[in-house]
């Protein structure tokens, strides 16, 4: 007897998966990052392009619903102003007081607590004590000490047989005193981001380097220095940033948005607290809010540019 049976093929596999299944893969990504864009057009781009439009007329902060159309005026009006010139010639000098001290302190820490020391992480933690201090705490100690009659500075310089200075009516010395703070708050921070750098250069490069017979100072030279180049290119990018957009520390060093009796260390962070707050100009505030701005993007592709040439050279 002879049994015959239909052998039952298997159900093909699905073709592919079903349309929405496909759509909604695609669209996942876009999903979870729509929060971040959502909230970067409410509060970072949205408001960029009004001050770009508010730049653009006469607005006074009694009357801000009234708007009456200038053009660029208040931009040519910012190019015959003294005051703004003077805003932008002190926030350079002031940055480079600042910004160069700092970064090369932080540097010479950093490479100190590479090394082996007992109690690192004592240090470490007391190097970033001055970062989480607040601005305006920092401001009135340093104002304090940096006094005309009853500074701790002068003190020890008429100690010393210097006359005393007035910190805050001298051009230089008040520049100094703010660019004092500057490097204060700023040094140890930048100095656990290079020590971060050098803890990822490879420890063979210092161990060919010592077979060599080369010197610690050496060393540093010649492989922490062109090891950390990124990281140097990253925080003198992001101090210069920082430079421009001075505002708390020249602020409460005497307490007033004029930058001194003679405007002299007003920054531009200060010069558009003055016009808009001051003197109630909206309109003129926000062409110099857009003249940072642009002066920032300047810089960065300045610093950019440079680096950029360095490591072709390099290669």
């Amino acid at each position: 007897m002879a049994l015959s049976s239909t052998a039952r093929l298997p159900a093909a596999p699905p073709a592919g998966p079903a349309r929405p299944a496909r759509l909604r893969r695609r669209i996942a990504p876009y999903g979870f990052l729509a929060p971040f864009f959502g909230l970067f057009a409410a509060f970072g781009l949205f408001p960029l392009l009004y001050t770009a439009w508010v730049s653009l007329h006469r607005v006074e902060l009694q009357t801000s619903d009234r708007m009456d159309w200038l053009g660029f005026q208040n931009y040519t009006r910012l190019l015959s102003d003294p005051f703004f010139w003077n805003a932008l010639r002190n926030t350079f000098t002031i940055g480079v007081l600042s910004t160069v001290p700092q970064l090369l302190m932080a540097l010479g820490l950093a490479h100190l607590l590479n090394y082996r020391l007992r109690g690192r992480t004592f240090f470490r933690v007391a190097m970033l004590m001055p970062y989480a201090t607040s601005v305006a705490a920092a401001t009135l100690v340093f104002a304090q000490l940096f006094g005309r009659d009853y500074g701790l500075i002068n003190w020890v310089l008429s100690s010393l047989g210097v006359h005393p200075v007035d910190w805050q009516a001298n051009t230089w010395a008040s520049q100094f005193g703010v660019s004092a703070i500057v490097t204060w708050r700023w040094t140890g921070y930048n100095a656990l981001i290079y020590l971060a750098g050098m803890q990822s250069i490879p420890g063979e490069l210092y161990e060919s380097a010592a077979v060599d017979g080369a010197s610690r100072w050496q060393q540093f030279r010649h492989v922490t220095v062109p090891g950390l180049r990124p990281t140097i290119v990253f925080t003198v990018v992001v101090s210069t940033i920082g430079a421009t957009q001075l505002f708390g520390e020249p602020l409460l060093y005497e307490g007033n948005s004029g930058g001194g009796i003679s405007h002299q260390y007003q920054t531009l962070g200060l010069y558009l607290y003055e016009q808009g707050w001051t003197f109630f100009h909206l309109g003129r505030a926000a062409a110099v809010a857009w003249v940072m701005f642009l002066l920032i993007v300047l810089l960065a592709l300045l610093n950019a540019a440079i680096a950029a040439r360095r490591n072709r050279t390099d290669r």
